[in-house]
């Protein structure tokens, strides 16, 4: 599994909830959907720099604590008319165990 780490269970995030995750490229926000989707975002929102993971998430995505900027968590763009983008990291799940890739 090239570059893949275990994180943790899925049952350790909430639904519709994130866990952050510490790396070298920075903390990483990992969001479980209602449909238990993960997607993983550097925790960092791309207009002024507010913790995503702390954001309310809908659908498949999430709304900025700071100031409402909305980000879709499959690829980390800003839903218009918001402008920006977040890194995306890959994430998915596996036997109920989510996994997170840091390339």
């Amino acid at each position: 599994m090239n570059n893949w780490i275990r994180v943790c269970a899925l049952d350790e995030i909430a639904p519709q909830g994130s866990r952050v995750v510490a790396s070298t490229q920075g903390d990483i926000a990992l969001f479980r959907t209602a449909d238990d989707q993960v997607f993983g975002l550097h925790d960092k929102c791309p207009h002024k720099g507010g913790p995503l993971s702390q954001g309310i998430v809908h659908g498949e995505t999430v709304t900025c604590p700071l100031h409402g900027l909305k980000i879709n968590l499959k690829d980390g763009g800003a839903v218009a008319p918001d402008k920006g983008c977040a890194k995306r990291f890959a994430a998915r799940l596996e036997g109920g165990v989510v996994w997170l890739q840091l390339s």
